[in-house]
């Protein structure tokens, strides 16, 4: 090894030890006959010293040295009379004895530290720079240990380990496919995996009843802040389980990150379903760090001449405790943001019950006092409260009053990083209508398998079965999904049915699955976790690319490495592929 030590593990205790580092120069003062130089590598910082008394030569050679040069430097660890208490080696200093150059460096485009005065596309055009900066080694660092844990863990449960195949066969469910052109196989297409689901069932088939694979997932999907076109997942099956199983083995693995990552001891995670979820907070997903949850007051509001509560499908609100002196022009802001085309409501009602027990409301023309003194008694409101009250369509409604209720947790400082609140999300509709197309989605996807008790229902009222599925949802963000898998191959085809599949289309797109399902597949069940967003919670982080080596922008492209690109015509004449220029219609 070049050095001795790292940058980051030098103390008090190693004063006169001889010693070797290696690094990038962080930053070069001088001081009288005195230069001080910052050396950094993955571990840490430590200050080195050169003396223009003891050593001209060098003292003149360091100071030529610049930004993120790559040194090597022997000296003695001293201690430092003017301590750093916020440096781990903040106690100590190197007399620098030698020093050689082992790579010289340009000026790097942004200041490589906490407080970067990169803006984010230059900093991931130039990634592997930014990576250098310590918050963004601790959050890969972190994400490391997850992965560690997450072994550790699973691997002491009996789950195995194994990879399943990238280059799959594309189907119409779902997110749009990657695909990946066959120069073998000329006008044929593999496509990149959105996840193993069909393997890892395979697997449960094929008698391998624990398996599970950290893996790479690819989706063709617009991009948020919690989305990339390749994401990793905490993919995992079990044969033999009930969804009982399933939840206490995969709460076991939260509480075991949250444990030896986090150093948190986590209580047992309540549950909830998912009509008590939408009904309470108007998603699927709630945050349930703070309470503002939904109280209906439709049969109240109706009935008294105004329009808009007479006309709506569902009137609901919720309750800010002590807010009542929120002034018109904050009423107003609030107003703005729900009519916001991300929200999508047509306007705010309110409901203020003044500290000396006044009431007042957006709509005193229409309802009297008493009126809204029982309004405000079904909303538990005391002196000091304020309700909001949205109406209209009832889906449209549950989800913007959840963005309000959101909003609010958010100026009322109600969300606070490192509290965690983790939730059960259970028995999910197990189809969706679309109007549009006029036929049934799979909420979570075609093999999952309906409710024992509702199976029945497949046949008569096909919208009120609930799927035997679950959700893992923390402080609002859906971690992780899964669910008790169909393994009998008729229950499998009358879904495909219910979905609008024709038979060859089934047999196409699924039939390996179901030649499988007529060699004793055992009952099985899994669930996913989104490993990124794990990092990203337990990082307190606001998106999943800061936890990601090399990420993609909003524009799904990797500006570092330029890509997607073109490639050369000779690439395409071997793939028997045409590129037309002319603008799709």
């Amino acid at each position: 090894m070049l050095r001795t030590h790292t940058c980051g593990e030098l103390r008090i205790k190693n004063t006169s030890l001889d010693v070797t580092l290696c690094g990038w120069v962080q930053r070069s003062r001088e001081m009288g006959g005195l230069t001080f130089i910052d050396l950094r590598d993955r571990y840490g910082i430590t200050q080195l010293v050169f003396n223009v008394e003891k050593n001209p030569g060098l003292f003149a050679e360091a100071g030529r040295l610049g930004r993120e040069y790559v040194i090597k430097a022997r000296g003695k660890v001293a201690e430092r009379s003017n301590k750093n208490a916020k440096m781990p080696t903040g106690d100590i200093e190197i007399n620098v004895e030698e020093l050689t150059v082992l790579n010289t460096s340009k000026v790097p485009p942004f200041t490589i530290e906490d407080n970067t005065d990169g803006g984010e596309e230059l900093r991931m055009k130039y990634r592997y720079l930014d990576l250098r900066r310590q918050t963004n080694k601790k959050n890969l660092e972190l994400r490391h240990k997850l992965s560690i844990e997450t072994r550790n863990y699973l691997n002491s449960r009996d789950f195995i380990d194994i990879e399943t195949p990238y280059l799959i066969k594309s189907t119409p469910e779902g997110a749009r496919d990657f695909v990946v052109p066959s120069r073998m196989n000329p006008g044929q297409f593999y496509a990149l995996p959105q996840s193993p689901q069909t393997f890892k069932q395979l697997l449960m088939v094929a008698g391998f009843d624990r398996y599970f694979q950290i893996v790479r997932c690819f989706r063709d999907e617009d991009l948020r802040a919690d989305r990339q076109p390749e994401f990793t997942q905490i993919d995992c099956e079990m044969s033999f389980v009930t969804q009982e199983d399933i939840l206490n083995t995969f709460e076991g693995l939260a509480k075991h990150l949250f444990s030896s990552v986090l150093n948190m001891e986590m209580p047992d995670f309540p549950r909830m379903s998912y009509d008590e979820a939408m009904r309470l907070y108007g998603c699927d997903k709630p945050d349930i760090r703070f309470g503002m949850t939904f109280t209906e007051v439709t049969p109240l509001m109706k009935g008294k001449g105004f329009k808009v509560a007479d006309e709506a499908e569902l009137i609901a609100g919720i309750k800010a405790d002590g807010c009542a002196d929120y002034s018109r022009k904050q009423l107003d802001e609030l107003t703005d943001y729900v009519k916001r085309p991300q929200v999508g409501a047509s306007g705010l009602l309110y409901i203020r019950y003044a500290a000396d027990g006044s009431i007042k409301s957006s709509v005193d023309k229409f309802y009297t006092a008493d009126d809204l003194a029982v309004i405000l008694k079904l909303f538990t409101a005391v002196p000091g409260d304020l309700v909001l009250i949205l109406a209209g369509a009832t889906e449209k409604t549950q989800k913007a009053l959840c963005e309000l209720r959101l909003e609010m947790g958010r100026r009322l400082g109600l969300m606070k990083t490192g509290d965690f609140k983790p939730l059960w999300v259970t028995d999910f509709p197990l189809l969706e209508w679309d109007q549009e197309t006029n036929r049934f989605y799979a909420k979570h996807h075609p093999f999952t398998s309906p409710k024992p008790e509702d199976i029945a229902l497949l046949d008569t009222d096909p919208r009120n079965v609930r799927a035997n599925a679950y959700d893992l949802v923390i402080n609002g963000t859906e971690i992780g999904g899964g669910s008790i898998r169909i393994h009998n191959k008729e229950l499998q085809h009358k879904m495909f049915q219910l979905l609008g599949f024709s038979e060859e289309d089934a047999q196409s797109q699924f039939g390996f699955l179901m030649n499988a399902f007529e060699y004793g597949a055992p009952p099985h069940g899994g669930i996913a976790f989104g490993f990124d967003r794990w990092s990203t919670i337990f990082g307190g982080g606001d998106s999943i690319r800061d936890f990601i080596a090399f990420p993609k922008n909003n524009s799904g492209r990797d500006v570092m490495i330029d890509s997607p690109s073109e490639i050369k015509e000779e690439q395409l004449k071997e793939l028997q592929i045409k590129i037309s220029r002319e603008p799709v219609k």
